[in-house]
């Protein structure tokens, strides 16, 4: 019969939630709707040394922003909990016992600097069929020794035996069949006596079986320790509930060669984070996308395309949309580079198909935070002349301030190139043109306008580049009479009077 398809996203809490580790959970997430299936949210914290305070917090509140939304797990509930692996203890030593009592696995009491002397000693040091005799082990120590050193409260490990000479194939759905020979293989740790945990190899395996995990997708990084995993389903003899894995094509820096760091971002000035970071170590700040002003969606549909293909020329994708079309055999094999320039232009466009009014509920605050109390009527009719000429809704204050608060300076570039010595004059009839129109509406006022510039038989460019200096301040805006629309008869009259003044 065939299974419900289930699939895990399963960080480790130590530290900010990377934009791969996004990428890998939206593709989990698509993947298990588009096949109906569920998706678990599993917190792997077998590693108590390198624990961040907040990093759990911090990944399940970046989720949240995305509209990630998982079906059971941390923080979401479920009937094959704990999903927090260091509340699972008790259950992965059933599992070491099974191995061990099998012959599978084997008790290890080599101390680190032991360790480090037969790395000297031997030349690519390995822990495997070729050394593992030559250490202090439960393969090399009498029963009885072995059971005194435990007494004794000797720290020491449990690793998995693997015997050489093996073909393990890994059936990888982007990447065919994956072939390695366990000689390259070393017998891995899969507990720890010291703080009686797993590691990641063990209890990754246990959790999956146990969760009912169909579908392991990951990123690439993780194609080593596939074929181990493959082994321990084996000597678990699970092979038949064995997950399908998926690895996913590296995300590379934007320039040159490498997996994308956020030293990438600190170099080139964009975001690795989904949200601001603010380490409770070292105190340092890492921006996040959140905070520079995107919005989920415009992550979402960038990252989708990180990697994955729909084989169309569409670009822009709702996540119901992104959920039909997901295809996980239509994933390269091939890194995918970071190119957050488009990040930028996902951005621009999300900002076009939104609503004046949903615009300018998020400008809003800006304003109101720049000393102005201005109607919501107006800031939406701002946001529609000017949304289009930005990335993020917060540039839009630098270029439409004008429309609230009246220029205090005007800027010597634009003030040399379009205020000419005829500028005052021409600039004070059109105050006399604009003064003794009754109807002040845009389309009225060109018509008006327009009519004495001919009349005149003045340069039309001319007027309307000294006319958009004494109103704006700068060479910036939409349309001169959608600028004076905004900003009525009164209000026009008089900055265009304080600019003949000012610039004479």
């Amino acid at each position: 019969m065939e299974r419900t398809v289930r699939v895990r996203f399963a960080p480790s809490p130590t530290g900010p939630l990377h934009i791969g580790g996004v990428r890998t959970a939206l593709y989990n997430y698509l993947f298990a709707k588009k096949n109906g299936g569920q998706i678990i949210f599993r917190i792997e914290d077998t590693d108590s040394n390198r624990f961040v305070p907040g990093a759990e917090d911090y990944i399940i509140d970046s989720f949240k922003w995305l509209g990630i939304k998982f079906d059971e797990g941390v923080s979401y509930g479920g009937d094959k909990g704990p999903y927090r692996q260091s509340e699972r203890k008790h259950i992965y030593k059933k599992y070491v016992d099974q191995l061990l009592a099998e012959g599978k696995a084997y008790i290890a009491f080599d101390t680190p600097e032991e360790l480090d002397a037969k790395r000297k000693e031997i030349e690519n040091f390995q822990y495997d069929a070729r050394t593992r005799m030559m250490m202090r082990n439960s393969l090399t120590l009498a029963d009885e020794q072995v059971k005194e050193l435990i007494e004794e409260g000797k720290q020491y490990v449990v690793r998995f035996k693997i015997d050489p000479g093996v073909e393990v194939h890994v059936n990888d759905i982007i990447r065919g069949d994956v072939v390695i020979k366990t000689d390259v293989l070393d017998d891995k740790v899969l507990y720890k006596s010291a703080d009686e945990l797993p590691t990641y190899h063990l209890a990754n395996i246990v959790d999956d079986h146990l969760m009912e995990i169909t579908h392991v997708i990951r990123g690439e990084e993780w194609l080593p320790s596939a074929p181990l995993h493959v082994l321990l389903y084996r000597a678990f003899g699970w092979e038949d509930t064995m997950p399908r894995f998926a690895h996913l094509p590296l995300l590379l820096k934007p320039d040159g060669k490498g997996k994308l760091s956020k030293r990438d971002g600190d170099r080139l000035g964009f975001p690795v984070f989904p949200l601001e970071w603010h380490d409770p170590k070292s105190g340092d700040i890492s921006s996040g996308f959140r905070e520079k002003g995107y919005f989920p969606e415009a992550v979402v549909n960038f990252l989708a395309l990180l990697g994955w293909n729909p084989g169309t020329e569409q670009e822009m994708f709702t996540m119901e949309e992104l959920i039909e079309q997901f295809d996980l055999s239509k994933c390269s094999k091939a890194g995918a580079k970071f190119a957050f320039e488009k990040a930028k232009w996902f951005n621009h466009e999300y900002i076009l198909q939104k609503s004046d009014a949903e615009i300018a509920r998020e400008f809003a605050p800006i304003v109101v935070g720049n000393g102005i109390d201005a109607p919501m009527a107006d800031i939406e009719k701002v946001v529609h002349m000017m949304k289009g000429r930005v990335n993020f809704v917060n540039e839009l204050w630098d270029i439409c301030d004008f429309f609230f608060i009246p220029p205090t300076s005007y800027d010597e570039k634009t003030v040399k190139k379009r205020w000419k010595e005829y500028s005052a004059q021409q600039m004070a009839e059109l105050a006399v043109v604009l003064e003794g129109i009754q109807d002040f509406s845009m389309e009225n006022q060109e018509a008006i306008v327009f009519g004495w510039v001919e009349d005149k038989e003045y340069k039309l460019g001319d007027v309307m580049n000294a006319f958009r200096l004494a109103l704006v301040g700068r060479g910036i805006g939409p349309g001169m009479f959608d600028i004076t629309d905004f900003l009525g008869k009164e209000e026009t009259l008089k900055r265009l009077r304080k600019a003949i003044e000012v610039l004479k």
